[in-house]
């Protein structure tokens, strides 16, 4: 038993994550449920694990902080890898990462997601519970824009979850801790590396909400990440993280900036064998910025709730939407077919045997036949009588 092996059982049962733990057997987390595999890992093992995924120059930052964030490709599937010291040793929590693009339609996402990204400046928040999948919808709408309009894209992400690869967009990717020692000075830094639009992964310290804020107001999209249940609770948590002699302000610059959020949750669908997000959607309305400046978050779900004409969905109105849909998108069945595909134009063609060299005869017989004889020969007789060209010349 090692990593790659349990990874790749992992994969095989599609699984979404990963957890490793000394002196248990490995975990599985299958549509939401739990399910340990395996025997248990013995201790030594795991460390051992550990010092081959870590790179030795940050093999100190791992003991000091006692956890490690780090991406990586394993069994041909990119993981995101959470390495941490526990009460019984060191442990693993890995999420598989989906093996395929992401992208609004891919995702089965509502298509009205993407007019988010047709703005020039202001912010948009992705924001949903742990493993709801807000990095993979953030991904969707960058690869929106990526493949529809010529801007110029910085990400940054702890770790870089999915490597863009730039269309008509030029992308930068920069990873926290590798590229830049932290999520503000990669903010700081941004500003004067003339992008149109910025990705920010995660926002949980002020400063970075501060910088972030920032950003969209001075004529950038940008978008980025929150822990919320739904849409209000976002906005609420992003102004609470503030000292309350200056929440006024934030939530003034808050309102000006906001172009919409996102919330969301996965939910199994049995008939599919897949998870499809289910989206609360707002967006930033005059009603909603004024709501937004007065803090009085409480009065925004009410909004929400009337705000179809405006694009806004709620939890329920979208499960509807959702049970009403018939063409939904199926990676796993999508990348087994194009793995069959490749199968077939990369099989080599059967080499044909060598065709034997024909023992030709020529004859003056005037119809014209080929006939095998009885050696195998092939008998090509001649189909033009030369004496009637000679005649016709002279």
């Amino acid at each position: 038993m090692n990593l790659r092996s349990l990874v790749a059982l992992a994969k095989s049962e599609g699984a979404s994550d990963l957890h490793i733990e000394p002196g248990l057997a490995p975990v599985l987390r299958v549509r939401s449920h739990l399910r340990s595999i395996g025997e248990p890992v013995a201790p030594a093992l795991s460390q051992e694990w550990a010092r081959d995924i870590i790179a030795p120059e940050d093999w100190p930052h791992f003991q000091q902080r006692r956890s490690f964030d780090l991406s990586k490709v394993i069994e041909g599937l990119r993981c995101r890898i959470n390495v941490l010291h526990s009460a019984r040793g060191v442990g693993f929590a890995i999420r598989l990462l989906p093996a395929f693009q992401p992208t609004v339609d891919a995702l089965n996402l509502h298509p009205d997601l993407k007019q988010f990204v047709n703005h020039a400046h202001g912010l948009v928040l992705i924001s949903g519970p742990t493993g709801c999948g807000k990095s993979t919808t953030l991904a969707a709408l960058i690869q929106t824009i990526n493949l529809n309009d010529a801007r110029h894209i910085v990400t940054i992400e702890n770790p870089i979850e999915f490597t863009f690869r730039p269309r008509r967009s030029f992308i930068r990717q920069r990873e926290v801790g590798r590229d830049t020692p932290s999520f503000e000075q990669a903010l700081l830094d941004s500003l004067r590396e003339d992008p149109d639009v910025l990705m920010v992964g995660e926002m949980r310290e002020p400063e970075t909400m501060r910088l972030t804020l920032s950003a969209a107001e001075t004529g950038h999209l940008v978008l980025a990440t929150v822990h919320s249940s739904n849409c209000a609770e976002a906005l609420q948590r992003v102004v609470g993280a503030f000292p309350a002699e200056i929440q006024n302000n934030v939530a003034a610059q808050l309102a000006d900036c906001l172009i919409g959020v996102v919330s969301q949750r996965l939910q199994f669908r049995p008939g599919l064998n897949i998870c499809v997000p289910e989206c609360e959607v707002l967006t930033a309305t005059l009603p909603i910025k004024n709501y937004i400046r007065n803090r009085d978050f409480f009065k925004i779900v009410n909004s929400v709730e009337t705000g179809a004409e405006h694009g806004m969905w709620t939890f329920q109105r979208y499960r509807s939407w959702l049970d009403k849909r018939t063409n939904f998108h199926l990676p796993m069945r999508e990348t087994e077919a194009e793995e069959e595909e490749t199968a077939v134009f990369t099989k080599p063609a059967p080499r044909l045997p060598a065709a034997p060299t024909p023992s030709v005869r020529v004859a003056t017989a005037p119809a014209a036949h080929a006939e095998r004889t009885e050696a195998g020969r092939i008998e090509i007789e001649e189909t033009i009588v030369f004496e009637k060209i000679l005649k016709k010349l002279s």
